[in-house]
């Protein structure tokens, strides 16, 4: 008799989810629908391919909170999750900073994720993998508010604060809460193929996936505030005319500093130079009209400043690793006519 496991092209893989108290419930919640739903779909479609069978695993089979106050009913405890493991999956939440005082858990972690094809951490579950020694060497993600503490804490951890999620090897980490739908979507695109994952993604009414290096930031956020009010009104004049001249010699002289002065002083007060500023508003003016409108591509290369098409998709491919249409074809809210071509 053939166990389970064994049977590579059939038997659905495993994903083993690891719960604790004060467990942010939807890293839990969010990856595990995804992963029901493919299974399903796989089914209902007559693939030849696996599915996926998810358990929730705790250190005891007893209800347990979450930061919300939802109760998660583990199916087995640690002990009792022995043999083969496709994809570990270990969320964030409040809670896991007593989870990562607990030896025996950081020693499971380690286990299971040797036992495992693949790791993945959600949010701030990049925390317990960093405690269990996993994350060292590598480059990771998790919430960016939290990002600081990690690289702090893990000087060891290549800590990237940008990108919704981030693959190093057979590791998966995520920025935070609804960040690991966006990466348990990548693990099914990986299994299988994309048009699965998009299927996915319309059941749940989820926009089509994000690129993993679509940034957690917008234009706004990624920057601080500036001390000094010419340099905020300088922010909101890029922001209201992402068309304009936004040439470092030009926001100087519109700020009555000399070029050096005015990329000295924005640098040091907004975290961030003017050029990239400059990019990171255009490239969020555009993404908005592309996913809300069928403007030609041409034409909102030039209404946001970029000049011409493939500037755009420079830019585009440097800062999110996928094309101007492309990012159409996955983002915009409703059905359109097909742009006309520029």
């Amino acid at each position: 008799m053939i166990r389970a496991m064994e049977h590579p092209r059939t038997a659905p893989r495993r994903i083993v989810i690891l719960a604790y108290p004060g467990m942010q419930s939807l890293d839990l919640a969010g990856p595990l629908e995804v992963f029901h739903g493919a299974g399903e779909l796989i089914r209902a479609e007559g693939r030849d391919a696996p599915g996926y069978r998810v358990e929730i695993v705790a250190k005891e089979a007893a209800p347990l909170s979450t930061t919300s106050g939802l109760s998660i009913v583990p199916a087995a405890t640690l002990t009792d999750t022995r043999g083969r493991i496709d994809t570990l999956i270990v969320p964030g939440g409040t809670g896991r900073t007593l989870a990562a005082g607990d030896p025996e858990l950081l020693a499971w972690i380690r286990d299971a994720s040797r036992r495992a094809r693949r790791t993945a951490g959600v949010c701030t579950g990049a925390f317990l993998l960093a405690d269990a020694g996993l994350l060292e060497g590598r480059r990771a993600t998790t919430h960016w508010a939290w990002s600081e503490a990690l690289a702090e804490r893990h000087p060891g951890v290549e800590v990237d604060p940008d990108p919704i999620f981030i693959r190093d090897g057979d590791m998966w980490t995520s920025a935070g809460v609804t960040a690991g739908m966006d990466l348990a979507l990548a693990l099914v695109e990986d299994d299988h193929d994309r048009e699965l994952a998009l299927t996915i993604a319309r059941h749940l009414v989820l926009f089509l996936r994000r690129p993993g290096n679509q940034s957690q930031f917008s234009a706004t956020l990624v920057s601080q505030e500036p001390r000094r009010e010419p340099l905020r009104e300088m922010q909101r004049y890029v922001i209201e005319n992402p068309a304009g001249e936004h040439t470092v010699e030009a926001m100087a002289e519109r700020v009555h500093m000399s070029p050096r002065h005015f990329a000295r002083a924005f640098r040091a007060e907004a975290g961030i130079t003017p050029a990239r500023y400059v990019e990171r508003v255009r490239l969020e003016a555009a993404r908005r009209r592309l996913e809300e409108s069928s403007e030609p591509i041409g034409a909102i290369a030039r209404a946001c400043g970029f000049g011409t098409p493939e500037s755009m998709r420079r830019s585009f491919l440097r800062a999110l690793e996928v094309g101007p249409a492309e990012y159409r074809r996955r983002f915009q809210a409703a059905p359109s006519e097909p742009p006309v071509a520029a």
